[in-house]
């Protein structure tokens, strides 16, 4: 009788574990798919040219983005929450934040005739699904194979530094070829080349980009050197990758 009592202790102690993991792994799910939501406030936003705010949300977007993948590895939501494909949730809350609500704040800003960037925001849209659904995306070293699509922080850099509208136009057209060009481009988190520097670099601009929606997006020539700076060097950072054999 005793060992009929230890073994059902066992069991509800398994039990209660299995429900805990299971609801850690669901809350991981629930905390990235809250980044939907957090697109839905950016592109009202974004339609109602309130531009600082909308990037404010974008901003809180990229950043649920920056950790969803920590702690669901560390919850192991492959085995806890398996019901529910975490890579396809990743995928569709950030083609709503990296790609439809930065190219809807572009169309309703002045930073090029209408016309122009509505064309180009269709040419966006189309070549970001095609890369979304790439099963290349990503290289086994964890680096981005092209562009990676980042057009929230392509466009927050347009509204920052406002270049003429052909050189806007231009730039953006270049990125949604480069989305499939034989470059690669570093994840700030997960790849080890300079790591610790690349996540310094990441906090640095945070911190600047913070200041310039603070500015109205109008910021000070240091910050737009900053965010100048750091762009140069995550552009020039593939430089210096050691690709693993049979990669590129």
């Amino acid at each position: 009788m005793e060992r009929d009592g230890v073994a059902r202790d066992g069991l509800e102690r398994a039990r209660k574990a299995l429900s805990l993991d299971r609801l850690a792994g669901l809350s991981v799910h629930l905390f990235t798919a809250s980044g939907a939501g957090v697109a839905l406030f950016a592109l009202v936003a974004a339609v109602e040219r309130d531009f600082p705010l909308c990037f404010a949300w974008l901003g809180l977007a990229l950043f649920i983005d920056g950790i969803d993948g920590t702690l669901a590895r560390f919850a192991r939501v492959g085995e806890t929450a398996p019901s529910i494909d975490g890579a396809t949730l990743d995928l569709v809350v950030d083609f709503l934040t990296y790609v439809v609500t930065p190219v809807v704040a572009f169309w309703r800003s002045d930073l090029a005739p209408s016309w122009v960037s509505l064309s180009l925001g269709f040419v966006v849209v189309v070549a970001s699904a095609l890369y979304f659904a790439d099963r290349r995306m990503k290289t086994a070293d964890h680096w981005f194979r092209g562009f990676p699509a980042i057009w929230n922080a392509l466009v927050f850099y347009l509204f920052v530094f406002k270049p003429p509208w052909p050189l806007s136009a231009a730039l953006m057209l270049v990125a949604a070829a480069a989305m499939f060009a034989p470059i690669v481009f570093v994840h700030p988190l997960r790849v080890k080349t300079q790591r610790h520097l690349t996540i310094l670099a990441t906090a640095c601009w945070f911190a600047l980009a913070a200041v310039a929606i603070g500015e109205e997006l109008a910021p000070a020539l240091w910050v737009r050197s900053g965010l100048a700076l750091i762009g140069v060097y995550f552009l020039a950072l593939p430089l210096a990758r050691r690709a693993p054999p049979g990669d590129s």
